[in-house]
C-alpha cells in the first residue's frame, strides 16, 4: 500500500479520525526549487492599460491595411470593399469567442491555454506549434517588407542586413521589457492612425469630386462568377485579419478588462480602414494598376502618390516601415508569453524559464531572433514559401480557437465569465474560417509558383515533432534504457555507466509531483482525474489535497476511495493530505513552497459561479474534470 496518513505533531490528533501529512514527501523539482530555478518565478512587472496593449496587438493587425485591399481586389475586383466588409463581419464573430475564452481562462497561451484546459497537452501543442509558426511568419515577413518600403526612400539600404538589424533592434526591446515595448508600439500605432486617416480623407474628397475611375473599374466585367469572385475574395481578404490572435498571448501583462477592449479596437480598425481603402484605392487607380504584382505590395505608397504627390508618398512609406515594424514586436511579445507558458507546461526546455535582472526571458527572445534570421538567410528575401505558412498557420489557430470555445462550453460549462458567444456565432466563424483555408488553397492551386499546403507542412512537421519528443521524452528514455540494456550486455561497464545515467533522467522526470484539490467528489471523478493526470502528465507522486473549515466537514468516504485508487493504478504513490483553512490564493501559494510543485501543475475541478476568486488569481491553477 503507497498511501501513506501521518499524524499531526501539534495538537491532540488521536482524537482525529484523519490526520495531516506532517510535510511532503516529494522530492523538489531542480529547476523550480534550484538557485538557477528561483529565476524562473518572474517579478511582478507593471500591467498594460488598454491603450498600450492596444498599441502591440494593433500595429500587427492594421499592418493588413497595407496589402489586403490589393489581395481581395486581385479576387473580387470591385467588390472588394464588400468583400472586406464580410471579413469583418466574421472579425465581430470571433470578437465575442476570443473575450469568452479569454475572461474564462485569462492566462498567456491563446489557442494553446484555450485547448490545454479543455483536452489534451498534445492537441494543445498542435495549436501552440501553429502559433508559433504565424509569429515567426509574420516576423520574417513584416521585417522584410518594412526595409522594402524603407528601400524606396533610401534604395542603398541593404535589404537582407537591414532586416537583420530590424530583427535585433525589436529583440533587444522585447528584452528590456513589456512596457518599454508597448511605449514604441503606441507610437507607431498613432502615427498609423493619423496617416491612415488623413489617407481616408483626402481619398473620399476625391471620390466625392471626381468618381469616374471607380465608375470605370465597377463597370469591368469579372473573370469569375458573383459568388465565386466573393468567396476567393473573402478567402484572400482573411489576410486582413491576422494578428488578431496576438492579445491572447499576453492576456497575463494586460489589466483586468483590458483584453475585451483591445479586441473592440482591433474589431473597429479593420471596419473602418479595411473596406475604405479598398473603396479610395478604386477611386484613384485604374483596376490593372491595383492588382499588378509589382504595384500589389506598395498600394497605399501608390495611392498617397495619386492623392497627394511625392510628400504623401513618402509619409505613407515612412508609416508602412514603422507599422510593419510594430509587427515584428507583436510577432516578439506574443510568441514570448506564448512559449513561456510552453516551457512551464514542460513542453519547451525549462532554461527558456531563466530571467535577466529586468524580469524577462532572454533565452526565448533570443532563441526566436535566431530562428527569425536564420530562415530570412536560407530564403535570402524570397518569402512567398513562408507567406503560404502565415496564411494557413493564423486561419488554424483562429479555426482552433473557436474549437477551444465549444469545449470551454461543453466541459467547463459552470466555469464563471461575463462574456459568452452564442452556438451560431462560433459555428458560423468555425465553417466561414474553414472555408476561408480551403478557399486560399484553392487560389494556392491555381498559382504554379509554389504549393502552400506542402510548404506549411515542411515547417510544421519538424515543429510538432520537437514539441512532440519534449512531451513524450520519458517513453524516449525508456526505450534508451531497453535498448541499452540489450545491446551492451557484453560490455558491463559501459551497460552500467550508461544504465545509471538512463535511470537518472527518469527518476528526474517521474520526481515532478501533481497536486489535485478535491471537494469531496466521489470515486468515479476522483478516478477521472487520475486518468487525466497517468494521460497527459509525467509523475508517480500525487497529493490529493482537502481543505476543510471544520473537521465534521471532511467526507467519511475519501480515505477508502482513495485507498481503492492506489491500489488500482499502483505505478502512482497517492498521498492524502488534510489542510485546515480557506482555498485560495494564499493557499496555493503556501502549498507550492511546501510541496515544491508549481502551481500550474496544481488540479481542481471546474468551480462554479459562486467561486470567490478568478481562475487568474489562482496562479495557474489547471481544470481537469
Amino acid at each position: 500500500m503507497n498511501l501513506k496518513l501521518r499524524k499531526r505533531k501539534e495538537g491532540d490528533a488521536t482524537s482525529k479520525p484523519f490526520a495531516i501529512l506532517e510535510r511532503p514527501s516529494l522530492q523538489r523539482s531542480r529547476w523550480f526549487m534550484s538557485s538557477a530555478g528561483r529565476d524562473v518565478l518572474p517579478s511582478r512587472k507593471e500591467k498594460l492599460g488598454q491603450w498600450l496593449a492596444t498599441g502591440i496587438c494593433g500595429n500587427d493587425i492594421t499592418s493588413s491595411c497595407l496589402y489586403v485591399a490589393a489581395i481581395a481586389t486581385t479576387y473580387a475586383g470591385a467588390l472588394s470593399p464588400i468583400v472586406l466588409l464580410l471579413v469583418a463581419g466574421l472579425l465581430y464573430l470571433y470578437r465575442g469567442i476570443y473575450a469568452e475564452v479569454g475572461d474564462a481562462l485569462p492566462l498567456n497561451g491563446g489557442a494553446y491555454n484555450a485547448l490545454l484546459n479543455t483536452t489534451t497537452k498534445f492537441k494543445a501543442s498542435m495549436a501552440a506549434c501553429m502559433t508559433i509558426l504565424s509569429y515567426v511568419a509574420t516576423a520574417v515577413i513584416s521585417s522584410s517588407t518594412a526595409i522594402a518600403y524603407a528601400r524606396t526612400i533610401l534604395p542603398s539600404l541593404p535589404h537582407i542586413p537591414a532586416t537583420l538589424v530590424l530583427l535585433g533592434l525589436f529583440a533587444f526591446l522585447t528584452i528590456l521589457g513589456i512596457t518599454e515595448s508597448a511605449r514604441v508600439a503606441l507610437s507607431i500605432f498613432v502615427i498609423h492612425m493619423v496617416a491612415l486617416t488623413l489617407l481616408l480623407v483626402l481619398g473620399l474628397s476625391q471620390l466625392f469630386i471626381d468618381p469616374s475611375i471607380f465608375q470605370l473599374n465597377w463597370s469591368l466585367p469579372s473573370e469569375n462568377s458573383l459568388m465565386m469572385a466573393l468567396f476567393l475574395g473573402f478567402s484572400a481578404g482573411l489576410l486582413g485579419v491576422s494578428g488578431f490572435e496576438s492579445s491572447a498571448n499576453f492576456i497575463e501583462e494586460q489589466k483586468e478588462d483590458v483584453f475585451p477592449k483591445t479586441l473592440r479596437n482591433m474589431w473597429t480598425a479593420v471596419f473602418i480602414f479595411n473596406p475604405l481603402i479598398a473603396l479610395i484605392a478604386l477611386s484613384v487607380m485604374p483596376m490593372h494598376e491595383i492588382v499588378h504584382p509589382e504595384n500589389r505590395d506598395f498600394l497605399l505608397a501608390n495611392v498617397a502618390h495619386n492623392l497627394g504627390g511625392s510628400p504623401l508618398h513618402m509619409f505613407i512609406s515612412i508609416d508602412a516601415a514603422l507599422v510593419l515594424s510594430g509587427a515584428v514586436l507583436t510577432s516578439f511579445v506574443g510568441s514570448a508569453g506564448l512559449i513561456r507558458r510552453m516551457a512551464l507546461d514542460r513542453c519547451l526546455p525549462q532554461f527558456l524559464l531563466l530571467t535577466n535582472p529586468r524580469g524577462t526571458q532572454h533565452w526565448i527572445v533570443i532563441l526566436f531572433f535566431a530562428l527569425c534570421s536564420s530562415i530570412m538567410l536560407l530564403t535570402q528575401g524570397n518569402l512567398l514559401s513562408l507567406a503560404g505558412v502565415y496564411t494557413i498557420s493564423f486561419l488554424g489557430v483562429m479555426s482552433l480557437f473557436a474549437i477551444g470555445n465549444i469545449l470551454l462550453k461543453v466541459r467547463r460549462a459552470q466555469l464563471p465569465r461575463k462574456y459568452r458567444a452564442s452556438w451560431l456565432a462560433i459555428l458560423v466563424a468555425l465553417a466561414a474560417t474553414l472555408s476561408g483555408i480551403f478557399g486560399n488553397y484553392l487560389i494556392d492551386q491555381s498559382r504554379s509558383e509554389i504549393n502552400i499546403v506542402k510548404v506549411f507542412f515542411i515547417y510544421f512537421l519538424p515543429t510538432l515533432a520537437f514539441v512532440s519528443l519534449m512531451l513524450f521524452r520519458h517513453n524516449l528514455f525508456r526505450m534508451l534504457l531497453w535498448l541499452a540494456n540489450d545491446i551492451t550486455k557484453s560490455i558491463q561497464s559501459m551497460n552500467s555507466r550508461l544504465n545509471n545515467r538512463v535511470q537518472e533522467w527518469l527518476s528526474e522526470i517521474n520526481s515532478h509531483g501533481i497536486i489535485f484539490f478535491t471537494k469531496g467528489e466521489r470515486l468515479p471523478h476522483l478516478n477521472q482525474a487520475m486518468l487525466y493526470v497517468r494521460e497527459n502528465e509525467i509523475t508517480q507522486y500525487v497529493a490529493v489535497i482537502h481543505v476543510y473549515d471544520d473537521e465534521s466537514e471532511i467526507p467519511p468516504n475519501l480515505e477508502h476511495d482513495l485507498k481503492m485508487l492506489d491500489e488500482m493504478y499502483p505505478d502512482v504513490r497517492i498521498e492524502l493530505v488534510l489542510r485546515k483553512g480557506h482555498f485560495g490564493p494564499e493557499l496555493i501559494e503556501e502549498l507550492s513552497e511546501e510541496f515544491g510543485i508549481p502551481k500550474n501543475y496544481m488540479f481542481i475541478g471546474a468551480p462554479s459561479a459562486k467561486f470567490p476568486h478568478r481562475i487568474s488569481d489562482l496562479g495557474g491553477v489547471r481544470l481537469i474534470i
